[in-house]
């Protein structure tokens, strides 16, 4: 019976080790095929707290995403994990990273993911999006910090920033699995694909016209690219576009593989968008949620409509009314005093991003 149990244990290691050898070098096969670049070309100093390496991961629609994985040095045992994602057609170099890195500081395993056709992730045509395919992508790096050995499986959470804070939302109200989820700065992509900026355009008309330069568009150049900030900025813009050009076109957020940052995104690329919707079960999460905003945002009210909703029930925006929450009472909306939309993409000059807060938030939640 000894040698039995014996034989049963080195036959489980040998396995073991063969898992971890086939990872390891599927690993190096993405990364080879990806051509990820190993220099540290991100827009933020490396900290000397934690260790960085690349990793890519298999999503459940068979494309491989390119990411940057964070680890507190000298830390024991199982931790808590966050995979972050965001600004929408921003890379892990930018925002995503530096929030990825800050939260490793403080004692976090980190994952900052560039998503499906995007940045060094593959999916051709480049800059594409999907309600489906980017919730997954989220989902997918769940599955990734679960399988990883210094990762607590059961304390995972996710950080979406802008366009990628409705998509957390989504995953979230999708996957229990994701313990604890922060939107920051959010956008709901669908509503304002469907709507228009501050619901101008939400009636049948508006989107029947846009449904048709959509269709249009398919014919005569559907890899056609659009919606990069505008660089020079025009004398007559609203503020909001005067931030963005001041992170995206600048030394502060540029990045060479950013489409904010140069030609946009595809035309019909968000085509989808526009008829879907992805805080509909929001009001179902029964995780903790923050929702982050600045006070100055002119995107406040995508964070604001959510949390009302993810809480109450009240939809705003939405053809539609839901029940409250089950768990409303870990659920939290921060509005942060004199900050705009993209100070909480890297602090800006007044360092509005509340670490200490997110990280409070994280340590209560994924234990």
């Amino acid at each position: 019976m000894k040698r039995t149990i014996i034989a049963m244990a080195l036959v489980s290691l040998l396995l073991a080790a063969c898992t971890t050898k086939e990872t390891n070098n599927q690993n190096e096969e993405n990364m080879t095929k990806l051509a990820l670049t190993q220099e540290w070309d991100k827009t933020f100093p490396l900290s000397d707290k934690v260790s960085h390496r690349k990793v890519t991961f298999e999503t459940q629609f068979g494309l491989t995403l390119a990411a940057d994985l964070y680890e507190p040095k000298n830390a024991q045992g199982k931790l808590a994990a966050i995979a972050v994602s965001g600004p929408f057609g921003a890379v892990k170099e930018q925002s995503s990273g530096l929030y990825a890195m800050r939260m490793a500081e403080r004692g976090f395993v980190t994952l900052a993911f560039d998503p499906s056709y995007t940045g060094e992730s593959s999916g051709e045509p480049r800059r594409t999006a999907s309600p489906d395919i980017n919730t997954e992508d989220f989902m997918a790096a769940v599955d990734f910090l679960s399988k990883q050995e210094n990762v607590d499986s059961e304390h995972i959470g996710i950080i979406g920033i802008c366009g990628w804070g409705g998509i957390a939302l989504n995953a979230a109200a999708a996957d229990p699995r994701i313990k604890a989820t922060v939107a920051s700065t959010m956008y709901d992509m669908t509503r304002v694909n469907g709507n228009g900026y501050f619901d101008s355009e939400d009636k049948e008309e508006s989107r029947h016209t846009a449904r048709e330069a959509m269709a249009k568009q398919r014919l005569t150049d559907p890899l056609a690219m659009a919606g990069g900030v505008i660089d020079p900025l025009p004398d007559e813009v609203p503020q909001f576009v005067k931030d963005y050009h001041a992170y995206y076109k600048t030394p502060r957020g540029y990045h060479a593989r950013s489409g904010n940052s140069n030609d946009g995104w595809r035309v019909i690329g968000t085509q989808a968008y526009g008829n879907a919707r992805f805080l509909y079960y929001i009001n179902e999460i029964r995780s903790a949620v923050l929702v982050m905003h600045g006070a100055e945002a002119h995107s406040r009210y995508f964070g604001e409509a959510a949390y009302k909703y993810m809480v109450e029930g009240q939809a705003e925006g939405y053809n539609f009314v839901g029940k409250p929450n089950p768990n409303p009472e870990n659920k939290e909306l921060l509005i942060i005093p004199g900050a705009t939309h993209c100070d909480l993409y890297d602090g800006g000059e007044g360092n509005f991003i509340p670490w200490d807060k997110l990280e409070e938030f994280f340590r209560n939640n994924l234990k």
